[in-house]
């Protein structure tokens, strides 16, 4: 049953899936979810589309029960699409990339602008662009946060394990000191297992060390 739900919403993505360039602000289709990394971009879909139910269920009580109310019907759809496009302003130019996928909007974090190498503390010049995401996720406080980490397969399985999640919960611990309220907040490494890329080489690497913060709509379902 999970396989072909996750198979679904793949193939679902693969259609909807658009992404910004982080540099130049020009939205494209992902390069995750089109041509030969389709058999890649179906493995990463899985750590932000099929989610951690559990842990959204957990967070969706406690914020609706601290008086935040959930969206429902078309309002989803709209409060998304604003959200999206204050961070695609917010983001551009910064290397971070911007990909919606259905209702959820993806960030991609590349681990050389984020972290230095083999280490877990955040670069002092990323700052101002976790600032930036900070503030839209205060504005549009109706929305869960997944903050995803993960490494390329270069070492052992244990130590990029550890490593994906030091730098996850990094991130998200400079959020919640940020002003998120850390209930919204889903912290989680995944270690080498969802590559978006080839780890045979060092671009496919470089693509593979990565955060993704990953914002779903809060509802009531």
């Amino acid at each position: 049953m999970m396989r072909k739900l996750a198979l679904a919403l793949a193939l679902t993505a693969a259609v909807a899936g658009c992404t910004t360039d982080p540099y130049t602000g020009e939205e494209k289709i992902s390069n995750t979810l089109g041509g030969a990394g389709i058999g890649a971009g179906i493995g990463a879909l899985g750590g932000y589309v099929v989610g951690r139910a559990t842990g959204h269920n957990a967070g969706k009580a406690a914020l609706i029960g601290a008086g935040i109310g959930a969206l429902s019907g078309g309002g989803i759809g709209l409060y998304m699409d604003n959200q999206e496009a204050k961070l695609r302003q917010q983001l551009r130019g910064t290397g971070v990339s911007v990909t919606r996928v259905g209702d959820r909007i993806i960030l991609n974090m590349p681990s050389n602008i984020t972290f230095p190498t083999d280490q877990a503390s955040i670069l002092s010049g990323f700052y101002p662009t976790l600032n930036s995401v900070a503030l839209v996720l205060k504005e549009f406080d109706k929305s869960i946060v997944d903050v995803d980490g993960f490494t390329d397969s270069t070492g052992s399985a244990d130590y990029n394990l550890r490593l994906s999640q030091d730098r996850a919960s990094s991130v998200s611990q400079y959020l919640a000191s940020q002003g998120i309220d850390p209930r919204r907040l889903n912290t989680q490494g995944f270690g080498e297992t969802r590559p978006v890329a080839t780890n045979a080489t060092e671009a496919g690497r470089a693509q593979n060390r990565r955060v993704e913060i990953s914002i779903s709509p809060l509802t009531s379902g």
